[in-house]
């Protein structure tokens, strides 16, 4: 016998689907110093050192760099705190 979802699972799933991530973008620029970027990574996210050299080298190479992934909310904070650090930084919907 095929069980039915329930309205608090169709609900559920529904606020699964309605809440998009958001990607925080640092783009290359001709003013900062390769060392410095990776600095401002270690120091806003925390991250250890090879992957803040990796997303920098991402920015240098590919122009730019996915730095990081989640609510609106937090998202916006770090794309401000970033600019604070003078790099330039965009916030993106993954839909």
């Amino acid at each position: 016998m095929e069980q039915t979802e329930t309205f608090e699972d169709l609900a559920a799933k529904f606020a699964e689907q309605s809440e998009p991530m958001w990607a925080v973008i640092v783009w290359n620029d001709p003013i900062n110093l390769m060392s410095y970027v990776s600095y401002v990574f270690q120091k806003v996210f925390s991250y250890p050192k090879p992957e803040a050299t990796k997303l920098m080298m991402d920015v240098h190479n590919k122009g730019r760099a996915h730095v990081y992934s989640g609510e609106r909310t937090e998202a916006e904070q770090y794309v401000h705190k970033l600019h604070g650090y003078g790099l330039w930084a965009t916030l993106e919907s993954d839909r």
